[in-house]
């Protein structure tokens, strides 16, 4: 892994390219960036979502993925390197499994909302399924590891089932789409 950054400001990258964990330099627009960008903005999204009121088991699941996030950052920034391993992807396969068993059977589309912590959920979402379209699309050029597809397409379910858990936990349900709601006959 790179050396830590002891310093912030570099200017090594005023010529628009940046250095990734090998030592290596590529362009600040090489699809291998927008990855790191993605995962970045996600590992965000998550803390943002950590911020609301929620269980303590829960923010602590959460702080789990967003070092999980930090380290598949690590091997999108090392080309080869492999740190996402099927034992983090088995975990979020147990939470799904665990939250969504406590959830009434979905019949219907949700919209994204209810509680702010949902909607923020939904949002994290949204911003994982991005992630995981960018790495499906660096990984058709260059090595990426199964397992780093595997767990954003787990973590995207997941963020899904707690929108839900953090509806009830809120007091409130799902926000059901109805269909043709504003069509006119």
């Amino acid at each position: 892994m790179g050396k830590r950054l002891t310093q912030i400001t570099t200017r090594t990258g005023d010529d628009g390219t940046t250095g990734l964990g090998d030592g290596s330099r590529t362009g600040k627009d090489n699809p291998r960036i927008a990855c790191l960008g993605e995962v970045d903005e996600l590992n965000s999204c998550i803390g943002l979502l950590r911020c609301e009121p929620m269980d303590a088991l829960l923010a602590s699941q959460l702080l789990d993925i967003q070092h999980d996030l930090f380290d598949l950052g690590g091997e999108i920034c090392i080309p080869g390197h492999t740190m996402i391993s099927e034992t983090q992807v088995a975990r979020l396969d147990a939470l799904i499994a665990s939250y969504n068993a406590g959830l009434p059977r979905l019949e219907e589309f949700i919209l994204p909302g209810g509680s702010r912590a949902a909607a923020l959920a939904h949002l994290a979402r949204t911003v994982c399924r991005r992630t995981e379209r960018s790495v499906v699309t660096l990984a058709r050029t260059e090595t990426v590891s199964a397992g780093a597809r595997h767990y954003l397409n787990r973590l995207s379910d997941l963020l899904f089932v707690l929108s839900r858990v953090l509806n009830r936990h809120a007091g409130q349900s799902d926000v059901l789409w109805q269909q043709r709601k504003n069509a006119t006959s």
